[in-house]
């Protein structure tokens, strides 16, 4: 007989969230999802302007991806990395601040081979293989 060790509050709460594919979730999905009372989702949505609901209709919250998305990354700063809720959101900031100036991929100004010589290298090859039947 076998005892297995029940997994620590820490452990659960560090198991990796997978978000599901969806366009919307609502705040006990999200709640759920990624182990927090609701209260601290709509807490949250006070303190870090990138975390920002639509509300339906009807005023439900309806998160989006990535809404799901920045709450991993906030409870992951937060509880995991020891930041407070004002370094959270610097640190949130900068990281998006970092990826709005990547550059893009360098592209030649002019191509390397040219249309007309794709086109050439194109007909020899239908030329050998309209030989070969």
């Amino acid at each position: 007989m076998s005892v297995r060790k029940k997994p620590s509050k820490k452990a659960a709460r560090n198991a990796e969230i997978i978000i599901p594919d969806k366009l919307y979730f609502r705040i006990g999905e999200v709640a759920g999802l990624c182990r927090l009372p609701a209260y601290v989702l709509r807490f949250w949505e006070t303190e870090f302007p990138q975390l920002k609901p639509v509300k339906s209709s009807t005023g439900q919250r309806m998160y989006r991806k990535r809404d799901v998305e920045s709450v991993v990354r906030i409870k992951k700063l937060l509880y995991e990395d020891g930041f407070t809720i004002a370094g959270a959101r610097v640190q949130l900031r900068e990281e998006t601040k970092s990826e709005r100036n990547q550059s893009a991929l360098p592209f030649p100004g002019r191509p390397s081979v040219s249309v007309g010589h794709l086109r050439n290298e194109l007909r020899q090859i239908l030329h050998i293989l309209s030989a070969r039947h």
